[in-house]
C-alpha cells in the first residue's frame, strides 16, 4: 500500500469518527446533476478545456468531462462551477487521462 492510499485511509477514518463530510476531508467534488440540463461541481480547481460540446473540469485528483451541445459555462466561482445545456454524459477522468 502506497502512501498516498494510507494518508487517504486515515482521512477517511478521521472524517468518519469526527463525523466530518468526505467531500471536505478527502477533496472530493460535490456533483449535482439536475436532469440533463445542468451540473454543479463544487470543490474544483480550474477549467481545462472549454467548447460547446466538451467541457473539461479539475478536480482533487482528476477531472470530470462533461460532454453535449450548447454547454455554456453559467456560474464560475472559487469553489463551484455550472454547467448548462444538454448534457449528453459525465465522467471521471485519472489524472493525464487522454479523453
Amino acid at each position: 500500500m502506497s502512501l498516498r492510499d494510507l494518508q487517504r485511509k486515515f482521512k477517511k477514518q478521521f472524517s468518519d469518527f469526527f463525523e466530518i463530510p468526505r467531500d471536505i476531508m478527502l477533496d472530493l467534488p460535490k456533483i449535482v446533476l439536475v436532469g440533463n440540463l445542468q451540473v454543479f461541481i463544487e470543490n474544483h480547481r480550474g477549467i481545462v478545456e472549454y467548447t460547446v460540446e466538451k467541457v473539461r473540469i479539475k478536480v482533487g485528483e482528476g477531472e470530470v468531462g462533461i460532454t453535449g451541445h450548447d454547454l455554456m459555462l453559467r456560474n464560475i466561482k472559487m469553489d463551484e462551477i455550472c454547467v448548462e445545456g444538454h448534457i449528453k454524459s459525465l465522467c471521471f477522468l485519472e489524472p493525464g487521462e487522454v479523453w
